[in-house]
This record gives structure tokens, C-alpha cells and sequence, in this order.
């Protein structure tokens, strides 16, 4: 049934590649620099970015809290997390992966994935694995307990990124539906941004907040942190071609497309409604611009690229503002109206600029565009109900075992010094 998708959709897994592959030396050095450039988009990318938007009193929680992530979600991938997601499931093959693959068996120096070594493939994978929960982070930030935030990412790694990942990348229900995912706008963002959502929920708002002004206290930190982000992405949007081939050169482009006019769209709505561009606007757009075109890079032409990324500025601008402002939901660093509507809108919007006339790669044999636009829509609904529900399950387990929310005092005073005895500036 597929022609012109079949190698992209089917990349991601060991289980596609041919008995007989060889290693690919230039496909195996350009997968080792992807998995560096999309690591340092959580350390220290990520972890600046989010660092600046909060205020100076939890400046080391927030900077604590991705390190951390980092380091723990390194075992549990390797443990089991790699194996749930890329393992062989058997008869559950559809829902999940199966633990052949626990402690990393059969990966050694010798086994292939595709024409990359296993390992590169399983490290490529980690980086994705390490930045999704590390995202989740920004909705409850400036709130939680140390204890309970770590707790609460490794059990939401296992059982909502890595089932979900295994659907769209490992031989899944949805990948065999033909869902068009290339680099994670429903793995990674709508997934980091419903759960962003459900966290800020359960936890409530912070302590002042619509009310009283929580502007970020170092935005050259944040800046710093977002142009880190937009070189990483290199590494995560034309890494998950899996080859240094025609794609990932094409998915470097449209990321680089996507990322200019996501900026430049939030810069003019921000213009028209608040008559100044801000500095923290531009590199919101940028991020929202990324997000929303990395289901699709893979997929997409420039002219979608564009249309994409204006898309997102756009619809994540006023995302933010009416979550905010009418709803009133404290997603304190915006996860859910920049990644999760990001993404929900990148994957919807796959469907639309994949067709071939608009410069993308087209469809698998007898699929419209309708079509398409469906099973986009199938994919999206499966996530969000999935990441969800099974994130208040979490949240709610957490929060009994070993508590999720600090006091409101101990808020007042700041997490640096709360939690760990430490300051970020002793002036």
C-alpha cells in the first residue's frame, strides 16, 4: 500500500531494517551528531531557556529539574523504556513493545539498526526519550516538590511516552495506519503539552497568579537558551530521517523555514495587538514554529514549511493569550498552547502540504488527502485521550506516595532555597 512513505514511516524501527544491511559510515556519523544536537537541546538548551522565564528565587529548580531528567530517564530508557518502545511486543506488538530488548540485550557493538549501529539508533532515541518529559517541566514550574517531579517523569516516561512512541515509531496501531509523524509533533509535543495541560490542572495555580506580575527574570538567559534549541533542532527534525541522505537535508531546511516565519508571525501579531514587538514574543514564535513543523519536515516542501510555520506564530500566539487570560489555566512557561496545540496543529496540517502538489512527498497508494487528514486526526485523538488520562492517573499516585505540591509559604520563600539549600545569585 505504500509507495512514497514506506521508508519514512518505517525508519524509525531496528524491526525494518534488511537481514543483509551493512553499516553506513557517513549515515552513522551524521546519526552520532543528531544525538548530540538534540541532547544539548535539553542540556543546556531547554534548560536555560526555562530557567530565564522564572523568577530569580527558582532559577536552580528549574536548571536541577532538566539535569535530573536527563540523568534518570538515561537508566530507565536502558532498563526498559527502549525496549517497550522499540521492542518486538509479539501479539501485543500493536500496543507495546515486548522486554527482549530490557538492559539493552542484543545491542551490542555488532547489531545493526537499519545501516547505523543499534546503539547510535537506541542513543538517537534516549534524546528524545530525556527532552519530552524534561518539556512537561514549564507547566508546573516555580510549584512542585523535587521528590515528586522526578518520581511522577520516570512513571510518565514508561507508560505514556514510551507505549505512544511504540504506536507511532516502533510498529505500532497507528504507524500501521499510516499515521505521518516524522520527528514527534504527536510523540514529543502534543505529548509534552497534554500533560502539561492535566499537570497544571491538578496542581493549581501559583500562588498570585492571575494577578499579581511573574515577568521572567533573565531573558538574555532565555534568548541564549532559544537559539540553542533552534541549532539542536538540526539534530531532532533531520536526524529522524535516519540517513544522510535527500531528507535529512530537506527536513534541515523546512525546520530552518518553519523556525524564521513562526518568528516573524508572532512578532507581527504581538505588533498589531500590543504595538511593540517583545523579545520574549520572537523567541516564543520560534519555539511554537519548530514545534509545529516537526511532525511534518520530513513530509513537506518550503512552500508548506512557510504556510506551517506562519500557521503556528499565529494559532500559538492567541493560544497563549486565551489560555492565560480566559481560561485562565497557570501553564506557567506556555507547554500546552506552544507544543501541544503546536503540535496538534503540525500533524493535522502534515496531512495538507505532504500532497505532492504542494511540494511534499504525496500519499501511499490509493490515499486522498481526506484520507490522510483522518488518520492525522485518529493519531491526534489516540494521544491526547491516551497522554491524558493516564497522566491524572500519575499525578494523583504521585501526589499520595510521595507529594506533588509544595506549601504556599515554602512557594513565597522559592525553591532554590527550599529545596535545595542553594542560591542562583549571591549578589
Amino acid at each position: 500500500m505504500r509507495n512514497a512513505l514506506l521508508v519514512p514511516l518505517l525508519a524509525f524501527t531496528p524491526l525494518a531494517a534488511a537481514a543483509d544491511a551493512k553499516l553506513d559510515p557517513a549515515n552513522t556519523a551524521w546519526m552520532i551528531t543528531a544525538s548530540v544536537l538534540v541532547l544539548f537541546m535539553t542540556l543546556p538548551g531547554l534548560a536555560l531557556f526555562y530557567a530565564g522565564l522564572v523568577r530569580s528565587k527558582n532559577v536552580l529548580s528549574i536548571l536541577m529539574q532538566c539535569f535530573a531528567i536527563a540523568c534518570a530517564a538515561t537508566l530507565v530508557w536502558v532498563v526498559v523504556g527502549y525496549s517497550l518502545a522499540f521492542g518486538d511486543g509479539g501479539s501485543a506488538n500493536d500496543w507495546i513493545g515486548g522486554f527482549g530488548k530490557a538492559l539493552l540485550a542484543g545491542v551490542d557493538s555488532k547489531a545493526l539498526s537499519g545501516t547505523i549501529p543499534e546503539s547510535v539508533f537506541a542513543m538517537f532515541q534516549l534524546t528524545f526519550a530525556i527532552i519530552t518529559p524534561a518539556l512537561v517541566i514549564g507547566a508546573y514550574a516555580e510549584r512542585v516538590r523535587f521528590g515528586g517531579m522526578l518520581l511522577f517523569s520516570m512513571l510518565w516516561l514508561l507508560l505514556v511516552y514510551s507505549p505512544i512512541a511504540h504506536w507511532v515509531w516502533g510498529g505500532g496501531w497507528l504507524q500501521k495506519m499510516g499515521v505521518m509523524d516524522f520527528a514527534g509533533g504527536l510523540v514529543v509535543h502534543l505529548n509534552a503539552g497534554m500533560a502539561a495541560l492535566v499537570c497544571a490542572l491538578v496542581l493549581g495555580k501559583r500562588r498570585g497568579f492571575p494577578d499579581t506580575a511573574m515577568p521572567p527574570h533573565n531573558l538574555a538567559m532565555t534568548v541564549t537558551g532559544a537559539c540553542m534549541l533552534w541549532v539542536g533542532w538540526f539534530g531532532f527534525n533531520a536526524g529522524s530521517a535516519l540517513a544522510a541522505d535527500g531528507t535529512a537535508g530537506m527536513a534541515m531546511l523546512v525546520t530552518h523555514i518553519g523556525a524564521a516565519t513562526g518568528s516573524l508571525a508572532w512578532l507581527v501579531c504581538e505588533y498589531l495587538r500590543y504595538g511593540k514587538p517583545s523579545v520574549l514574543g520572537i523567541v516564543t514564535g520560534m519555539v511554537a514554529g519548530l514545534g509545529t513543523i516537526t511532525p511534518a519536515s520530513g513530509f513537506v516542501g518550503p512552500l508548506g514549511a512557510i504556510a506551517i510555520g506562519a500557521a503556528a506564530g499565529v494559532v500559538c500566539f492567541f493560544a497563549t493569550s486565551y489560555l492565560k487570560r480566559v481560561l485562565r489555566v497557570d501553564d506557567s512557561l506556555d507547554v500546552f498552547p506552544v507544543h501541544g496545540v503546536g503540535g496538534i496543529l503540525g500533524t493535522l496540517l502534515t496531512g495538507v502540504f505532504a500532497a505532492a502538489t504542494l511540494g511534499g512527498v504525496g500519499y501511499a497508494d490509493k490515499v486522498t488527502m481526506g484520507d490522510q487528514l483522518l488518520v492525522q486526526f485518529y493519531g491526534v485523538l489516540a494521544v491526547g485521550a491516551w497522554c491524558g488520562i493516564v497522566t491524572w492517573l500519575l499525578l494523583k499516585l504521585t501526589d499520595a506516595v510521595a507529594g506533588l505540591r509544595v506549601t504556599g509559604d515554602e512557594e513565597t520563600e522559592g525553591l532554590d532555597t527550599v529545596l535545595h539549600n542553594e542560591k542562583g545569585y549571591n549578589l
